[in-house]
């Protein structure tokens, strides 16, 4: 007896029932019952957590003192490092509005949107990173000058001091956040909203993690606007 062939329409319909991760045509969507990501992230993420914060200090401290590291980039002019400077700043601010809103979305039990959210967060720190150590190994860093071509601009004694602990507050929090940042998100990725409330420190941990991470890119769109706008600068080549 031969089988009976099944219409396209209905295969096709039923393949994409099964799929939890798309939609009735097969359009890939943020699905919420079940993890987008499984495996060792999922398994270890605190163990991942460790092994990425590491590397990613390591890549960040070689940019700034490592000879050997430095090599590996293209030498880039003033132009060049200006641009990316201005490309980075414009970088934090759009994630300084994405955390604020995906804080108020989790708020209002917008999980979806919350989700959405930080995740394009994350994806946005790793394109600065991407621009960030380029510019620092292979171009340089800017030094505080207490002038400005403005007149308005004022030259108290203590901006100096104000903007070196700004810039210091700046890169603590930026090295106090990146675990707390990469543990937030493997647990968000490997669990559903359910497994967070009740299986995992992702309310917790979530919490300090953004509140440090907004406060730390907003100390840096701050002194950034200072150094690149109100006042003047030195450049030291890499």
């Amino acid at each position: 007896m031969r089988p009976t062939k099944r219409p396209l329409l209905l295969v096709l319909s039923t393949a994409t029932e099964r799929n939890p991760k798309t939609d009735t045509r097969g359009v890939l969507r943020l699905s919420m019952d079940t993890p987008l990501v499984e495996g060792i992230v999922g398994d270890h993420p605190k163990a991942v957590t460790v092994v990425l914060s590491v590397v990613g200090y390591v890549v960040v401290v070689g940019a700034f003192v490592v000879p050997s590291f430095q090599e590996l980039f293209p030498r880039l002019s003033l132009r060049a490092v200006n641009i990316l400077g201005h490309a980075i700043a414009l970088v934090n601010s759009i994630t300084v509005v994405l955390l604020c809103v995906g804080w108020y979305w989790i708020r209002a039990g917008e999980v979806k949107k919350h989700a959405a959210a930080m995740i394009s967060s994350f994806v946005l720190i790793l394109i600065f990173l991407s621009m960030y150590v380029p510019r620092v190994a292979g171009g340089g860093t800017k030094e505080f000058v207490l002038e400005s071509s403005y007149s308005w601009v004022p030259l108290w004694e203590w901006i100096v001091p104000a903007y070196l602990a700004m810039l210091a507050i700046h890169i603590l929090l930026s090295i106090l956040s990146v675990p707390l940042v990469l543990y937030a998100i493997s647990l968000g990725l490997t669990h559903t909203p359910e497994q967070l409330r009740t299986q995992t420190p992702h309310k917790r941990v979530g919490q300090i993690a953004a509140g440090t991470w907004i406060f730390s890119l907003v100390l840096g769109v701050v002194t950034y606007f200072m150094l690149n706008h109100l006042y003047a600068w030195e450049f030291v080549a890499a």
